[in-house]
């Protein structure tokens, strides 16, 4: 269950009826990071806390795209933990290590939460093929599943099949959806968000054309839209989101950047999280970009899309 909203809407379910299916979604996401944990785990399977085994895990970390900066830090806050806690075992090491990532990644922690504007208008954005369309689609399930009303603006008219597979992902969550037969991106943005305002709805969510931050005519694209949906309502985009592939580690980091800086992101969706060996790039945008996770993703199905909590992360992945 996602706490989003200041609306009133749907009361939701007991803490007691989520646990089972929280439990479930931690089971899968622990698997998705068996391939990174496991290289870290080995650092702490012998018998003395040395400089050797410092020396492992910084190696370990930055095989996992934890990045410079951020296995830095975790080391020199990891020493000063073992050093306080006066620990002897190097399983008791993995422990603090699991705190001190967890502290690490806690800024990034944080709920989406629309309601305070009518409608709320979501900007997605996202290279091709670190499964945006998917996440909107994703998306689309758990706000409303929540109680949300959610119209979806196919703007992504420049890949061949886009359109047809938003409108595949509105029919799945029995949403509507404003799209064109090519067109210009921002004038199906400008009508959605003008739809959605007329309609009453809760969000608008807005699938914008994939690509890499290097396509500058491209990216300028993006800010257009971006102006256009202003015109349509001053006080939008209310967030705009960044997808990302778990899998591209550092080159992740890079889009974060690029993409804040043409953009100014609100949060982000990490995907494809299952059986990624760089599950550490959470902590490398941590340290060198901290742009709020608000979820995060293990696979195709509707449910596998969750909110990101930081000490579920580091214990999935450390544990």
């Amino acid at each position: 269950m996602f706490n989003l909203f200041k609306k009133k809407g749907p009361t939701p379910a007991p803490a007691a009826a989520e646990a089972p299916a929280r439990q479930g979604w931690l089971g899968k996401l622990r698997a998705g990071l068996r391939k990174t944990g496991s290289s870290i785990a080995t650092v702490f399977t012998g018998t003395r806390i040395d400089d050797a085994l410092y020396e492992q895990l910084e190696e370990a970390l930055l095989m996992a795209d934890a990045g410079v900066n951020a296995t830095q830090f975790l080391l020199d806050d990891l020493k000063r933990r073992v050093k306080e806690a006066k620990v002897t075992e190097p399983t008791a090491v993995k422990a603090l290590l699991i705190d001190a990532l967890a502290d690490l990644l806690a800024p990034l922690e944080k709920p989406l939460t629309i309601g305070a504007q009518q409608p709320t208008v979501i900007m997605v954005a996202g290279v091709n093929g670190a499964g945006k369309t998917t996440s909107i689609g994703k998306l689309t399930h758990h706000l409303s599943s929540e109680g949300a009303s959610v119209l979806l603006a196919a703007a992504d008219t420049f890949r061949a099949a886009a359109r047809e597979q938003l409108m595949v992902w509105a029919e799945r969550n029995t949403v509507e959806i404003v799209h064109q037969m090519g067109g210009d991106p921002a004038s199906v943005c400008f009508d959605a968000v003008s739809a959605g305002k007329a309609r009453g709805k809760d969000v608008v969510l807005v699938d914008t054309a994939g690509r890499l931050p290097t396509q500058l005519h491209l990216m300028e694209e993006l800010r257009k839209i971006k102006r256009v949906v202003q015109k349509a309502d001053a006080s939008a985009p209310h967030e705009v989101l960044l997808v990302i592939d778990g899998n591209t580690g550092q080159n992740a980091l890079a889009q974060v950047k690029a993409f804040d800086e043409a953009l100014g992101l609100t949060g982000l969706i990490v995907t494809k999280l299952d059986g990624t060996a760089k599950g550490g790039v959470l902590a490398a945008i941590a340290r060198d970009k901290p742009v709020p996770v608000y979820f995060i993703g293990v696979g195709e199905q509707l449910d596998e899309l969750e909110t990101f909590k930081a000490r579920e992360f580091a214990q999935a992945l450390l544990d």
